[in-house]
């Protein structure tokens, strides 16, 4: 490997660093307002969207510029293939967790309204399996990889059973349909959150071990 080669990948790895931060902390703003209303957190939100966009597009160039300028091959040409798709999951998370903040404002309108009682605890799964996705990519790491992807039924669990709560209040209560429609949207943005953090776990095991394992997870995360 060449050092000018080596260099770009380092410079590569600062770059989706610092967008997964930035990300990570957009999840927490975006669970502030949704669970605390956090007024706040709106207004943050919006700044950080376009710094994430301007940042993305800024990734995806400088891969595909590698990828023209240097050729890679094998564990090389996965890990600059990774990043790629990983920046692109970090965007459509950015995306999310300013959808969410606006429905937390939609939510708010009705202060008497009450929020499911799992919400909290799924907002955080959700933040703890992006995290947990990406430390797997910095520590290359395809066994806790596979453990994130493992626990994406359990928010998808938490979802069921929040889609099931919010439904028995709308009947039982049709003055909040309203709210609980924009806190239904809101939840499933945040199951959407977790899907890209099982994406990002996936790309790290195809980075690691070669192996794409989207379409087989039954097996492929059988390991412990």
């Amino acid at each position: 490997m060449s050092k000018h080669f080596q260099r770009d990948l380092d410079r590569l790895h600062e770059s989706i660093l610092s967008l997964s931060a930035m990300v990570e902390e957009m999840i927490d703003l975006a669970g502030r307002a949704l669970c605390d209303m956090d007024q706040r957190s709106l207004i943050d939100l919006t700044e950080m969207d376009n710094q994430v966009d301007q940042r993305e597009v800024a990734i995806e160039e400088e891969c595909l510029k590698m990828l023209a300028l240097h050729q890679p091959v094998a564990l090389d040409l996965r890990r600059i293939a990774a990043v790629l798709k990983i920046n692109n999951d970090l965007e459509r998370i950015g995306d999310l967790a300013c959808s969410i903040a606006e429905r937390a404002r939609s939510v708010r309108d009705r202060p008497d309204f009450p929020l499911p009682v799992r919400l909290e605890k799924m907002v955080a799964l959700a933040a703890e399996m992006v995290r947990d996705a990406l430390n797997a990519f910095v520590d290359f790491d395809p066994v806790s990889a596979r453990a994130v992807c493992r626990r994406d039924e359990a928010v998808n669990q938490i979802n069921r059973e929040i889609i099931a709560e919010l439904t028995s209040l709308m009947e039982q209560q049709p003055r909040m349909v309203a709210p609980a429609m924009h806190c239904f949207s809101a939840t499933r943005q945040v199951e959407r959150i977790a899907d890209h953090a099982t994406n990002i776990a996936e790309d790290v095991v195809y980075l690691v071990e070669g192996e794409i394992i989207r379409h087989h997870r039954s097996t492929s995360f059988a390991v412990a």
